[in-house]
C-alpha cells in the first residue's frame, strides 16, 4: 500500500513538473492600421466629381 501511494505521489509530481517549458513566450507585434489618402472620405467625393466633369465636357462638344 505504501508503494502504491508513493508511486501515485511521484507520478503526480512528475506530471506537473513538465507541464510547461522554459522557453520565452513568443509575442506577436501589434497590428497598426494607418489611414491613407486613398481611403479618406474626400477621395470618395473626388472620383465621381471628375467623372461628372468628363461627362459634361463630352456632352458639351
Amino acid at each position: 500500500m505504501k508503494k502504491l501511494v508513493l508511486a501515485a505521489a511521484l507520478s503526480a509530481s512528475a506530471s506537473t513538473a513538465f507541464a510547461g517549458n522554459m522557453a520565452e513566450p513568443v509575442m506577436e507585434p501589434p497590428v497598426i492600421v494607418e489611414e491613407t489618402a486613398a481611403s479618406s472620405s474626400s477621395a470618395g467625393l473626388i472620383v465621381p466629381l471628375i467623372l461628372l466633369a468628363l461627362v459634361v465636357a463630352v456632352a458639351s462638344d
